[in-house]
């Protein structure tokens, strides 16, 4: 047969290329073997040069499909040692996680901290003075990310910088230098044990526990605003955030009036200023509306199909965040990413802790009592700030959550250190508020209950004049919070209200507002979803037409 009738039989071979050289030098008949044909006219060697074929295929692509493989390998591998981690707490706090729901699902509660560092080339050319390079850091920025337990909601609660609170005791995970409990505004706790110190503080505060921290620095809001791709925000009137006769200092923002995308440094002013917004206050709602809008643009984005923005963002990001070592690979940071990412925008609220002026310090303020302590009531039993959702049981609109309560007194208490008749117990009465006097004898009421109840130590102390919201039990150091969770449930107080204190020397029954009779504490009605406490400033983040008001000096 001749050759061009074998072809015919399999136009996709060509036996100029697929033959072995011996076979193509071979005459026909020479009895070679593997140059004679079979009995149906083919090449009896056909097979074995396909199999021969398919082998050098596959080799070259298992080659690629390695070296691929280990390239990916290597990137990720350089994207976790972009990644800079420390200890997840350095303080004496103690909070219990939030009991399962009827499903297993436990929430997840992220502290992201802005740090002010100028401890970097970089970091000083975006803001300070070089007088401040070397200076421990300050957490300007506080922001407590709270993702539901089911993840259909989320929260992110801003405590001013300049709130003085009780500080734990913390220490520096890296001298081992110890500091000891203080009161002071809540930004000084980054220079006292790094941000370990910072979420051991939220905790002591809150009673809420701290899954992880993220912290980001000038610099690296930078380059997350780029990676992006910008942010949009949007100013009522022009703005100019910079130094008055009035007012040193500013952050340099200038922007018309009306919605823009804003990058780069442009991102950092917008995060940093303050006196153009009129108070720290408004300068936290300005930076709930960037973030709220830079999840939105996420969401909006096909970063994930796009293989240059996405190996972008995740270099920024690696780059620009340090987080607790816990979460510290690429994974796991895109884990939860992608579980804020699945939260629809309307159910996002962002809040600022209600406060009041402190007494101490007309520049500072200071938890606005009840209302604060409703907002960590609702953290900490994961009732939703929204009223947005529904409830898988009723259907309801935001009427209940199918999240147990936090942790149980059981499994939080600690054991006594003394017998109760030996226990020395002061009781306060606060019981004053803003449109009734304090009820006479109140302190020798609860005193008296007391002692009925073993503490034969209780007694009344008159040296401190002070009005509460909600009655607490506080006590001074870790050895007596045993003893006193124990008064607080001989009078029917929830441990959530036993509080350590550095005000105090021992331990301290304090009456508040919320408990002008009897001698049994009232059971306290459980917030509802959405029932926001009073005195509050709260953005959806769905909310896209939310502007920024300019304070007057500030306008152009």
């Amino acid at each position: 047969m001749a050759q061009s009738d074998v072809r015919g039989q399999d136009p996709s071979v060509d036996d100029t290329l697929s033959l072995a050289p011996q076979d193509r030098k071979t005459p026909e008949g020479s009895g070679r073997r593997g140059g004679g044909r079979g009995k149906n006219g083919s090449r009896a060697g056909r097979p074995r040069r396909r199999r021969r074929a398919l082998r050098w295929s596959a080799t070259v692509l298992a080659v690629v499909i390695t070296g691929a493989a280990t390239a990916g390998f290597l990137y990720y591998e350089h994207l976790n040692g972009n990644i800079r981690k420390g200890q997840r707490e350095s303080g004496d706090a103690e909070a219990q996680k939030t009991a399962p729901n009827a499903d297993g699902q436990t929430p997840l509660n992220i502290l992201l901290i802005g740090s002010d560092s100028r401890n970097s080339a970089a970091d000083l050319k975006l803001g300070g003075s070089r007088d401040q390079v070397g200076s421990p850091p300050l957490a300007d920025v506080q922001m407590l990310i709270h993702l539901s337990a089911d993840r259909k909601s989320a929260s992110m609660v801003s405590i001013p910088r300049d709130t003085r609170v009780d500080i734990p005791k913390c220490t520096d995970p890296d001298s081992g230098k110890v500091y000891p409990a203080t009161d002071d505004i809540i930004n000084t706790t980054l220079a006292r044990g790094g941000a370990g110190c910072t979420l051991s503080t939220w905790e002591k505060l809150t009673g809420v526990y701290i899954d992880h921290w993220m912290m980001i620095d000038f610099a690296g809001v930078v380059n997350m605003a780029d990676a992006i791709g910008g942010v949009q925000v949007c100013v009522r009137q022009n703005v100019w955030d910079h130094p008055t006769a009035a007012q040193r200092g500013g952050s340099g923002l200038k922007l018309r009036a009306g919605t823009q995308k804003i990058y780069k440094e442009q991102a950092l002013q917008w995060l940093r200023t303050r006196h153009a917004w009129g108070s720290d206050l408004m300068r936290a709602r300005a930076q709930h509306m960037y973030l709220n809008s830079m999840i939105r643009t996420l969401k909006q984005q096909n970063v994930f199909t796009d293989t240059g923005r996405l190996m972008d963002l995740a270099e920024a990001a690696t780059k620009s965040l340090q987080v607790s070592e816990e979460i510290g690979t690429v994974k796991k940071l895109y884990d939860l990413g992608m579980q804020l990412k699945s939260v629809p925008t309307n159910r996002i609220t962002s809040i600022t802790m209600p406060n009041v002026e402190d007494a101490r310090n007309r520049e500072h303020v200071v938890p606005d009592g009840a209302n604060a302590d409703k907002l960590w009531e609702m953290l900490r039993d994961d009732v939703p700030l929204d009223k947005n959702g529904k409830d898988d049981k009723s259907g309801k609109d935001g009427k209940a959550s199918d999240a147990k309560p936090a942790a149980n007194t059981d499994k939080t208490a600690k054991a006594p250190s003394t017998d109760p008749s030996r226990l020395g117990v002061l009781v306060q009465n606060a019981t004053q508020s803003t449109t009734e006097a304090a009820v006479p004898g109140r302190a020798q009421t609860i005193s008296q209950a007391l002692g009925e109840k073993g503490y034969g130590r209780a007694a009344v102390d008159t040296t401190v004049t002070q009005s509460v919201d909600r009655t607490v039990v506080q006590y001074p150091s870790a050895d007596l919070a045993g003893d006193a969770q124990a008064v607080a449930k001989a009078l029917g107080i929830p441990v959530s209200s036993v509080k350590q204190s550095t005000g105090v020397s021992g331990v301290t029954v304090v009456i508040g507002a919320d408990w002008r009779t009897g001698t049994s504490y009232p059971a306290q009605a459980k917030p509802r979803a959405g029932e926001l406490p009073q005195n509050t400033d709260s953005v959806n983040g769905a909310d896209t037409g939310d502007c920024m008001d300019v304070y007057k000096p500030y306008q152009w």
